[in-house]
């Protein structure tokens, strides 16, 4: 074997004891400070080309004058691997400290991460960071949506116990004064049929706003090509009666074109969408005042149909509340015109349920609801 065969195998071989010794050493230290393992990482290969070199010297492959100056580079070459190890240990270690800091206060609606922090470590733990930060945003708006439920699903638990246990006393009043003999049966009669008409529509609207609120698909049979034109001016119709007494001007608008605004979807459900936002509209338009119905095909190619009323407009903090469950503008209201506060809520989910989307903003006067549906598809 000629000196050079002998020279690499000899290298090759102290190379590998000096690279599972560095294996072995990393895996003895597990669980230990990330710069402490950076710095063992980058000894091993120092340490196994200083013992290479020493065993060659040994060997009289290589002279002592050589030996020394290699070494002499190894050590200053070692020193600075041995500084910039503990740099960048320093860094890893500091972000990993960071990081786990913020994943321990991850549910404690702490607002944000400090942005400089995550800018000193690597890409990826900077990825890992902006992540973190996202995913933070996402649970704080998650703990928001479910305190605003919360709040919606105990104010509506408030006023329909109060909406419930009025008409029930009612009811109890009407039997003792019948069992008492004390007041006629005919008129009693009448009222006590009334007030259980009432209480058959607060059931029913609870049990509407549970169906649509549900996350059930809806099946084929329950579609159909439904005319939002046709629609609109079935809804016109039975409430311009309502509207009337009301001293109200109800108007529908639509485009002169042979479009009616055509959209997938249960026409009971979108009769009852309109309806609501059309009599919650007359019913707080005030005498003399005007409410709107528009129905059109927005730049989209959405349908979209809009009602606008002289409500006086609603204030700016409440406008996100509006089609909260059981939410009123005035909570003091109450009484059969007043309604459950289910309206709005089951129109939005209809609105949902049907793949669009209801809105609400304030216009001179008054509020614009407007609901926008997706193009029609064919139903087979």
């Amino acid at each position: 074997m000629s000196d050079m065969q002998q020279i690499i195998a000899v290298t090759t071989l102290v190379c590998l004891i000096a690279g599972g010794a560095g294996a072995m050493a990393l895996s003895g230290l597990r669980g230990r400070s990330t710069m402490v393992l950076v710095v063992v990482a980058s000894l091993v290969p120092l340490v196994a080309v200083s013992l290479a070199v020493f065993v060659n010297v040994q060997r009289m492959f290589i002279s002592t004058h050589d030996s020394t100056v290699v070494l002499v580079a190894l050590g200053l070459a070692g020193l600075i691997g041995i500084l910039l190890s503990l740099v960048l240990g320093r860094q890893v270690a500091a972000g990993s400290t960071a990081l786990v800091d913020s994943l321990r206060t991850l549910g404690d609606g702490v607002s944000g991460l400090d942005a400089s922090r995550g800018a000193s470590v690597s890409s990826e733990l900077s990825d890992l960071w902006r992540e973190l930060d996202t995913t933070r945003g996402r649970l704080a708006a998650s703990e928001q949506r479910e305190r605003a439920l919360e709040r919606s699903r105990r104010e509506l638990v408030a006023f329909m116990s109060h909406d419930l246990r009025t008409p029930l006393a009612g009811l109890r009043a009407l039997a003792e004064g019948l069992e008492d003999k004390v007041i006629e049966p005919e008129p009693a009669l009448r009222q006590m049929r009334q007030t259980v008409t009432r209480l058959d529509g607060l059931v029913g609207d609870l049990f509407e706003l549970s169906r649509v609120s549900s996350a059930e698909a809806r099946t084929q049979d329950d579609t159909a090509l439904v005319s939002l034109v046709e629609v609109a001016h079935d809804v016109v119709g039975e409430l311009e009666q309502h509207a009337q007494q009301r001293e109200v001007d109800l108007r529908l608008q639509t485009r002169g074109d042979d479009d009616r605004l055509a959209v997938t979807g249960n026409g009971d459900e979108l009769t009852r969408l309109l309806g609501n936002l059309v009599g919650n509209a007359v019913r707080h338009t005030a005498p003399g005042g005007s409410v709107i119905v528009r129905a059109e095909r927005s730049p989209d190619g959405r349908t979209q149909v809009s009602v606008l009323d002289e409500c006086g407009g609603i204030a700016e903090p409440d406008l996100h509340r509006v089609f909260e469950a059981g939410w009123r503008a005035d909570p003091e209201r109450s009484g059969a015109d007043a309604g459950a506060g289910l309206g709005l809520a089951i129109a939005k989910g209809i609105a949902e349920s049907h793949a669009g989307s209801i809105s609400v903003v304030n216009v001179e006067g008054g509020c614009c609801f407007e609901v926008a549906l997706p193009a029609a598809e064919r139903v087979s």
